[in-house]
């Protein structure tokens, strides 16, 4: 009886992973680091833990927590992970990482889904990280993913909004969010449309400063006149 109880627990202890996954997971662009790494967020989720550190993972696998970080950028990256919010019982919001766009992607996987991913992973990423001198943080990431998934932004636009960033010297995700939603305001589809209201936009920033400079300007010469008229009655 006892040894029976002890095989139960083992077997009530057993975790449940889709076999696709086993078999797919190359067609899906990840490595074995990756799959790792989803199965031990898998492990954790099912213990009640929906937000394990790169700390808690590495210490169930066999590289750093440096590593564990790069890998969860690299796995939201290829859109196969994402963060959410969620109230806990006492109503706060707290991050989760939710696995549903990797159980998405294995149960409806195409051929072209994959083909469109990787362009789209192997291109705006790289781009954002080059503009910004730094790796993209999570939360930045998933940013991007946002764009893309939830307001239907497409990656030609959404780079378009970046280069525009780049050109105002404003290089932060609030400033690039704005523009993406003053064109969406606007009707902008294209990227030739969102060329002509950057254009049209910093046209006008520049006509403004000109106009400010050539008041001040002649605010100066007032100022001056009056000083001299002064002068000369007080003399």
């Amino acid at each position: 009886m006892a040894k029976y109880q002890s095989f139960q627990t083992i077997i009530d202890n057993q975790l449940t992973i889709p076999k696709q996954l086993l078999t797919d997971y190359q067609k899906l662009n990840i490595g074995e680091r990756e799959l790792l790494l989803l199965l031990q967020l898998h492990r954790f989720r099912v213990d009640g833990n929906l937000f394990p550190t790169p700390e808690e993972l590495a210490e169930f696998l066999s590289v750093s927590s440096q590593e564990c970080s790069r890998i969860l950028r690299s796995l939201i990256q290829k859109q196969l992970l994402q963060i959410e919010q969620q109230q806990n019982e006492q109503q706060v919001l707290t991050e989760c990482y939710s696995l549903e766009p990797l159980w998405d992607k294995l149960f409806s996987y195409t051929p072209k889904r994959r083909e469109e991913a990787q362009e789209f992973n192997e291109n705006i990423f790289p781009l954002f990280e080059q503009e910004f001198g730094r790796p993209l943080s999570p939360f930045e990431i998933e940013n991007i993913n946002i764009w893309l998934d939830e307001e239907h932004q497409s990656p030609a636009l959404i780079k378009a909004a970046l280069r525009e960033a780049v050109l105002m010297s404003k290089l932060n995700f609030k400033y690039i969010d704005r523009i993406l939603r003053e064109w969406k305001r606007k009707g902008v589809h294209t990227v030739e449309q969102a060329r002509e209201q950057g254009k049209q936009f910093r046209q006008g920033g520049n006509n403004t400063s000109r106009k400010k400079e050539e008041e001040n300007n002649q605010k100066k010469k007032r100022d001056v006149s009056l000083y001299y008229n002064w002068l000369e009655e007080d003399s």
